[in-house]
Formats: structure tokens, C-alpha cells, sequence
């Protein structure tokens, strides 16, 4: 049981690849770093981060949303994945449009996100996406000491340091990333 979440069994990841999406186990075979990921199996109902947070008594704030934003420029297209505290949103129209340098950007439709990523919706994690894409996170989420983000299917959650999800490969850190959740 990990202390911040008492009522939860909270396993090593890498041990339990039942409750991983593919990708995401083939991920932490060879991240570093996946000796501090654990995992925790959720109803999948409650796989949303509101849902989530008030059945099992967990801080929204501890939550970490990923979605996925794409744009094009000069008829190439770029994607990203955003990293942003549940109590707060992606800016979009401003710092994601701006990273990306593109002049409009969007959220993937959910059945693109889902065949790209090879996750559930509810359960894309920034851990195994596509090499191509991008990883944005924003300032406040290496500063989590349990981080709480998908793990690539829908009845299980992975929690972590935010200083490790700082360390994926292609993260970037960046401030204003999220602004307060309207």
C-alpha cells in the first residue's frame, strides 16, 4: 500500500503488464527510471480524472492529465503530448499553438488518438507514445511526489514521481503550460 493512497495496492509496474497497455510495458522495460513507476488497478468506469479522484478519495491536483494536440505548418503535421495537473488545462490556443508553431491546433478525435497511441481513451500516458511526438509538461508536475497518469488502458492507473516523468525521453519542461481549470 503506498501511503498516499490508503485503500490502494499500489504494485511495481514492470510486474504487473496485465494492467499496461502494450506500449506502455515495452516502454518501461527500458526506461531507467521505471523502478519508481507503480501501478494500481481502478474500476474502469472511474477511469476519468473526476470520477477518479472522488471515488477513491485522491487530490485532483495529484492527477495528471495527458492530451494529445496536433496542428500543421506547410503541410506537415505535429503532435504533441501535454502534460498538465488535473486542477488546471492545456493552453491550447496560446503555448501549445506557440511550441508548435503552428497557426491553429486541436485536440486528436478520440478514435485517431486511441489507433495512434495504442491506448484506451481514458488511459493514454505520456510513457510509450510515439517516438515523433512531442512531450510538453508543464512546470508544476515535476514538482508532484506522486503523480497519478494513465498507464494505457482504462482499469489501472501508474503513479510516479513528477521528477521522473520530467526525465522521459523528449520531455520538456514549460512554464504556463497549464492555466487554471475554468
Amino acid at each position: 500500500m503506498h501511503p498516499e493512497f490508503p485503500g490502494l495496492t499500489v504494485e511495481a509496474a514492470r510486474e504487473r503488464p496485465d494492467l499496461l497497455a502494450a506500449p506502455v510495458a515495452a516502454a518501461l522495460a527500458e526506461w531507467e527510471y521505471a523502478d519508481q513507476v507503480g501501478v494500481f488497478e481502478i474500476d474502469p468506469d472511474l477511469a476519468d480524472t473526476a470520477a477518479l479522484v472522488k471515488a477513491y478519495g485522491l487530490a485532483m491536483e495529484a492527477s495528471v492529465n495527458c492530451v494529445l494536440i496536433g496542428g500543421a505548418r506547410a503541410g506537415e503535421e505535429r503532435i504533441s503530448a501535454c502534460l498538465v495537473r488535473a486542477d488546471t488545462r492545456a493552453d491550447v490556443n496560446r503555448t501549445v499553438r506557440r511550441l508548435l508553431d503552428v497557426r491553429k491546433c486541436s485536440f486528436l478525435p478520440m478514435d485517431r488518438a486511441v489507433e495512434e497511441s495504442r491506448m484506451e481513451y481514458g488511459g493514454i500516458t505520456p510513457i510509450g507514445l510515439p517516438a515523433g511526438w512531442r512531450l510538453l509538461l508543464d512546470d508544476r508536475v515535476p514538482d508532484l511526489d506522486a503523480a497519478i497518469i494513465g498507464s494505457g488502458v482504462r482499469r489501472s492507473k501508474l503513479v510516479l514521481p513528477g521528477t521522473a516523468l520530467a526525465r522521459l525521453p523528449r520531455a520538456e519542461v514549460v512554464e504556463g503550460l497549464g492555466i487554471p481549470a475554468a
